[in-house]
């Protein structure tokens, strides 16, 4: 991945093969209750591309993303809302990191995305705010390992940046896919309403309906095999067969049939504008074969931590210090502070104080910590 605001990716995609993201829908079967589900959601109801060139209403169009380099230093993170549902800091966000809605954000999402393109993970915050010391305060923060599939990363019943407890990039319509002629993942999606159930890859719900035809999070439509598309424009038709092949994800309660993208001055706005032509009933409900409620979230055991250690546990300021651990059914590590988000069983620290420092390993049944304090005389 290329550095930058908006940076290509240079094909490189997240999640692996076995990602739900990442699955060719094309031949899956409609589910029983597809028409009824459509019907609910409107089906008159136009798409519409969330995302473009320029501005509306003095905000840029689009969530915005970043890509750092591992040389950019983490930075703290704290919590206004979800904090107990939160990876923490530290996460190398840049203070100009770029967040939804700029230069005029209001009342919105305020989402931020960075991607370390050395060390392969996602940061996600929504409701984000810079601090102007270099930190920053948000609702809530996710962190995503690209390497893994991404499915069942993070705890059942734990939101993330996004109400759906999904990752909001993978599914964003960039530009650099679409003028490389292929968009090779499934596309989010909002929708009004909702229902107090999920889907994979979906883990959390925001429910505000209790209607059986609502949509679940993470509930997958494709566009039908058979609906030309030969009338739109090339970069149109791009995303539409994308629909074909891996669908629409829903990812959060909104407008309905708003698809998210990345804002970007080589979009043609008219092009996208012509996305209202298609409507809801040119798609179909892919078979929801396990649709979990409060009744069937899975249970399991969090991760178990059988040592989490120091090497030396006394040292000058600035010395090195190896931080251990022996960590069983993870699916991902966080240490704290100094560090964030990391792979392997340890790390190389420099207190420059006396430092307690904290270990998370979280996996798709809860999270377990340990602490291990470094004296500095």
């Amino acid at each position: 991945m290329s550095a930058g605001q908006g940076a290509s990716l240079n094909g490189f995609r997240p999640f692996s093969s076995d990602s739900l993201w990442n699955k060719d829908v094309s031949g899956a079967t409609v589910d029983p209750n597809s028409d009824a589900i459509i019907n609910f959601i409107g089906s008159s109801v136009g798409m519409h591309a969330d995302f473009g060139s320029g501005q509306y209403q003095g905000s840029n169009i689009g969530i915005p993303y970043s890509v750092v380099s591992g040389t950019q230093a983490p930075v703290g993170v704290s919590f206004t809302a979800y904090g107990s549902e939160s990876d923490p800091g530290p996460m190398p966000v840049p203070g100009n990191a770029p967040i939804e809605g700029d230069p005029n954000p209001g009342s919105g999402d305020h989402h931020v995305l960075v991607l370390d393109n050395s060390n392969c993970f996602l940061y996600e915050l929504f409701s984000a705010v810079p601090n102007g010391n270099g930190s920053w305060s948000a609702a809530s923060a996710a962190v995503w390992d690209l390497l893994s599939d991404g499915n069942t990363q993070r705890p059942w019943t734990w939101t993330s940046a996004d109400a759906a407890g999904l990752p909001i990039f993978p599914g964003l319509v960039r530009y650099d896919e679409v003028a490389a002629g292929q968009i090779p993942h499934a596309i989010r999606v909002t929708l009004q309403d909702s229902r107090a159930a999920v889907v994979l890859p979906a883990t959390h719900w925001a429910a505000n309906s209790t209607s059986a035809n609502a949509p679940p999070m993470g509930m997958r439509m494709r566009l039908k095999a058979n609906y030309n598309i030969s009338g739109f424009s090339p970069q149109v038709q791009v995303i539409l067969s994308a629909m074909k092949k891996y669908g629409l994800i829903m990812a959060d309660n909104g407008s309905s049939m708003y698809i998210s993208g990345v804002p970007d001055s080589r979009w043609n706005n008219d092009d996208l504008h012509d996305l209202g032509q298609v409507p809801a009933s040119a798609f179909e409900v892919i078979k929801m074969d396990t649709v979990y409620t409060a009744s069937s979230v899975p249970q399991g055991a969090a991760p178990g931590i059988n040592s989490f250690t120091a090497t030396p546990t006394s040292v000058s300021a600035g010395g090195n210090v190896t931080l251990s651990w022996d960590v069983g059914n993870a699916a991902y590590v966080i240490v704290s502070p100094q560090v964030g988000a990391v792979r392997g069983t340890s790390v190389t620290v420099q207190p420059g104080q006396t430092t307690t420092y904290k270990l998370y390993a979280t996996n798709q049944y809860g999270r377990t910590t340990a602490n291990v304090t470094v004296t500095v005389p």
